[in-house]
């Protein structure tokens, strides 16, 4: 496996927390647990709002434009489905974070399991592409943009 292009890193790194959240979701139980229902939604709650939405949102605006120009991201299915999958995450962030005193466990499975299932799909199949498909000097032009967004992506 190829090493991640440093250009890609801080978006790994709150990959990385984006996972910590999904188990937390995908374990939600009324059951005494490692965490309590309270806990798992204010940690995905800081996630989104301290970082969650916003990496979406450079992905959207400055990742995958700069690959689509580099390569022919409409014959990728998978990346049909990262995007697809942006609109349900943020759809199922908002429901469930903005849902007051409701114990939605099925939801916070469902988040879970798509996030992790997402995260695993952007590290191990589009990221790899980008890395083959953009140019050097691309990604260190804009890796600016993502270094200078590491700390509030590692603030969830």
């Amino acid at each position: 496996m190829k090493r991640r292009h440093e250009a890609l890193i801080p978006l790994s790194h709150h990959h990385y927390h984006g996972l910590v959240i999904a188990l937390k979701l995908q374990n939600a139980s009324k059951e005494k647990g490692r965490w309590t229902l309270e806990e798992i939604k204010q940690d995905t709650q800081r996630f989104w709002e301290n970082g969650g939405a916003a990496h979406f949102r450079e992905e959207e605006e400055v990742l995958y434009p700069t690959f689509s120009r580099y390569s022919r991201i409409e014959e990728l299915p998978e990346m049909s489905q990262i995007l697809l999958e942006h609109v349900q995450l943020r759809a199922m962030f908002s429901q469930l974070i903005n849902h007051e005193g409701q114990e939605d466990i099925p939801l916070m499975h469902a988040v879970g399991t798509l996030l992790k299932k997402h995260i695993r799909t952007e590290e191990r199949v589009i990221f790899p592409l980008i890395q083959e498909s953009v140019p050097e000097d691309v990604l260190k032009r804009i890796s600016s943009h993502f270094s200078a967004h590491e700390e509030i992506y590692n603030k969830g």
